[in-house]
């Protein structure tokens, strides 16, 4: 039988909720604490998850193996930082950080330390997601869409950074080709950032990808197209469900993915505490999160470029 994990989660919003009730759920795990800056909520989450509440991560530190972060992004550096310096693992919400110098300080810490690095893009774990990859070889064009309503969270970045970024690291996943030319345009609606963006990359191989981000949508949308030689594959993320359109000579055959659907954050969770129990590496860490983080922050300067020419 495996030894209890002690683990904290940093952040009682929305994303941290949900990691403090999966921890509850899962075997030989003791939610030892949630901390938030603001008192009532983190005493709210604790209640609910019948844990200690903190306001001051750092007094937790001594008390877990390792932590999730889900607080917003621009504190991200200075608490995985004081987190990996306490030689706790990591399971960091993404992005990583808002800047690529910041990401690749942690990553050399973690390394340094020995320490596991989790970076929370979620569709890597996502059914629909993980029975197209199987067949996916050598794409030729996708398609991805990736809108929500208004979140009234991760307000101090830009729809590139929050949604689209998803999209850039499956993307990354799945093309294995670099980015050699970029078309990017944004516009800035309810907030001083982007909150809807379009994009079309061009990669070394030919693989040509479109990806539309928004935040003020009306309904949310998570929603990917692949196409490959004679074939195509459409996954949507939200309903978990993919099928493939195969043209067989004059006709097109459209056959459903078998899928076992599963919460992706919970699988997400289930693989860190897999890999910090067998020291494995990550199916995303701080390495390929560092990738996503590098195009995102160059497509986010092209959008922030043309609207100040």
């Amino acid at each position: 039988m495996p030894h209890e994990l002690k683990v904290g989660v940093i952040g009682a919003g929305r994303l941290g909720n949900i990691h403090s009730r999966v921890y509850t759920e899962i075997p030989h795990i003791k939610l030892v604490g949630v901390c938030d800056t603001l008192p009532e909520k983190a005493k709210t989450a604790a209640q609910n998850y019948h844990t200690q509440a903190f306001t001051d991560y750092r007094n937790l530190l001594p008390l877990v193996d390792a932590v999730t972060i889900a607080t917003p992004t621009n504190t991200h550096f200075e608490i995985a930082k004081t987190v990996l310096l306490a030689n706790k693992h990591v399971l960091i919400e993404k992005p990583i950080t808002d800047n690529l110098r910041q990401a690749k300080i942690l990553i050399k810490l973690a390394h340094k330390k020995k320490i596991i690095l989790q970076v929370g893009h979620v569709e890597r774990f996502n059914a629909a997601f993980i029975a197209a990859q199987k067949i996916v070889t050598s794409p030729r064009f996708i398609e991805c869409h990736r809108l929500s309503p208004f979140p009234n969270r991760s307000l101090d970045i830009g729809v590139v950074f929050d949604l689209m970024i998803h999209d850039l690291d499956i993307l990354l996943g799945l093309i294995h080709s670099r980015v050699k030319h970029i078309d990017a345009v944004g516009v800035s609606v309810l907030t001083p950032f982007e909150d809807i963006a379009n994009v079309r990359l061009h990669f070394q191989n030919g693989c040509i990808a479109n990806l539309t981000a928004s935040r003020i949508s009306e309904e949310p949308l998570r929603k990917i197209r692949i196409f490959l030689k004679d074939t195509y594959i459409s996954l949507d993320y939200q309903s978990q469900e993919a099928f493939c359109y195969k043209k067989e000579k004059t006709a097109i055959l459209k056959t459903p993915l078998p899928i076992e659907k599963e919460e992706p954050i919970k699988k997400e969770i289930e693989s860190f505490i897999l890999c910090v129990r067998n020291n494995r590496k990550p199916v995303v860490s701080g390495l390929e999160a560092y990738q996503a983080l590098k195009l995102a922050t160059k497509i986010r300067d092209i959008i922030w470029k043309k609207r100040f020419l």
